[in-house]
């Protein structure tokens, strides 16, 4: 049967996380779903994500066939790949939070009921968003949320596991926690000031919100052209655990040992060298270089949202 005009305006591409949030939800979800898409008049084409699944494949055969909506249903990490797929396309992405922190749907006020969120692919607006890109050796890695150097880093599987309920992880957290030394940190910012110290961590954030809703930039960091740098120097374990558990910010007062810089690029070095990570998967270890690719995505977000890169006219009206 072919498919008429209207049809086609409303195509939608919805790839779902069968493994996101909560243990069986995930069915009632997708069903949940499919049902207000189809209740808002989108003609939803579904993907389940699989392990070692190609997205990018499955983004560009979408665009190929007409599609330039495409909605994901996940946590971070899959609102990560799916943005990566993503990137530099002219589609747009609507974000369905179902994971356990949703930073990305904090960031940029989307709520996390199902129904909300899904009624902004219609009344909200298209806005740009930025890109990091990290660089280890010759492989270029995409990010919508968080790179991370050192400690950051070693700890997030187990931390990641924890947060999905395994606590029998907490003593591996524990061993790792007080196994893993500080490095000599090098950063070299975009305005060539040089910075060495002895650290543990740090983070370069695209994102306002990051880990347990840390806030480590303003509202508008995901389309303001920069980059935020956390740059934990000279802090003892101790001193890291208790500024987690107190929860970092801008809007706290912070140890003065912590800096704070906002940078179109960085390069980090350290020695001994620590793992890198990129939306929480590991892209190598010691030496990383990473910049903003400004509007780089497309994301549908509430039409309250104001800002210079909101595309106006933009509203997907019935």
């Amino acid at each position: 049967m072919p498919i008429n005009k209207k049809d086609h305006r409303n195509r939608v591409k919805l790839i779902f996380n069968v493994k996101s949030g909560t243990n069986g939800e995930s069915p009632l979800q997708l069903i949940n779903v499919i049902q207000e898409l189809q209740a808002l008049d989108f003609l939803t084409e579904v993907y389940l994500i699989e392990p070692d699944c190609d997205l990018k494949m499955i983004v560009q055969d979408a665009i190929f066939q007409g599609i330039n909506l495409f909605v994901v249903c996940g946590g971070d990490g899959t609102v990560s790949s799916v943005a990566k797929a993503m990137i530099g396309t002219n589609a747009t992405l609507g974000i369905i939070p179902t994971g356990t922190q949703n930073n990305v749907a904090l960031s940029l006020k989307i709520p996390t009921d199902i129904p909300s969120a899904i009624a902004i692919l219609r009344t909200g607006r298209r806005v740009k968003v930025d890109m990091g890109i990290a660089t280890c050796g010759n492989n270029s890695t995409p990010f919508i949320e968080i790179c991370s150097v050192g400690l950051f880093s070693t700890l997030f599987p187990v931390v990641d596991e924890i947060q999905h309920g395994d606590i029998t992880q907490i003593g591996d957290f524990l061993t790792t926690l007080t196994a893993s030394p500080p490095s000599e940190i090098h950063l070299l910012l975009d305005d060539n000031q040089e910075i060495q110290k002895l650290g543990h961590v740090v983070l370069v954030s695209n994102m306002p919100y990051v880990g347990q809703h840390y806030i480590v930039g303003a509202d508008d960091a995901y389309n303001d052209g920069l980059l935020d740098v956390t740059f934990f120097a000279d802090l003892s374990k101790l001193d890291l655990v208790g500024y987690v558990v107190k929860g970092p910010g801008t809007s706290t007062q912070e140890d003065e040992r912590i800096q704070h810089f906002r940078v179109r690029k960085v390069a980090i070095g350290t020695h001994p060298d620590m793992p890198i990570m990129a939306d929480g998967i590991t892209i190598g270890n010691g030496m990383v270089e990473i910049e903003v690719r400004s509007n780089a995505l497309t994301v549908m977000t509430p039409k309250t949202a104001t800002n210079k890169n909101v595309e106006s006219g933009e509203i997907l009206e019935k």
